[in-house]
């Protein structure tokens, strides 16, 4: 009995990753990180600044999103984000440009608790990577 099931990451310019042999996807969630395995209860739920880390037979594969939300049912993992890059095929001075623009953002004294919170994962997430 296969253990695997489907992912489609989708960002307004294409259908950025699509897999069938997903064996288990761990999501940066608001309410922390989650692994999805096959028959995972349907799920609805949005992403804040983390790492998504696909598992399949022949390795794994890790990407950075920013934002989005994500859709678990019948074996399907859907995720929608506007900003997502392939951690090996990265772009170092994107990076850094990001970094520097979020730690630059956190400096402002009238930002709610909520936007603070995730400028700071973004800041981490980001310094992680680089």
């Amino acid at each position: 009995m296969s253990e695997e099931f489907k992912i489609e990451i989708v960002n307004p310019e294409s259908s950025f990753y699509v897999n069938e042999g997903i064996i288990e996807a761990v999501v940066p969630a608001y309410e922390g990180e989650m692994g999805i395995l096959k028959d995972h209860i349907s799920i609805i739920s949005f992403l804040k600044p983390g790492i998504i880390k696909v598992l399949t037979k022949t390795g794994e594969e890790n990407f950075y999103v920013e934002d989005g939300i994500l859709e678990f049912k019948n074996n399907s993992l859907s995720i929608l984000t506007s900003i997502i890059m392939d951690l090996k095929n990265i772009d170092k001075s994107l990076l850094s440009e990001n970094l520097k623009k979020a730690e630059n953002e956190l400096e402002n004294t009238e930002l709610n608790d909520q936007t603070r919170f995730l400028i700071s994962q973004k800041v981490e997430i980001l310094k992680s990577i680089n």
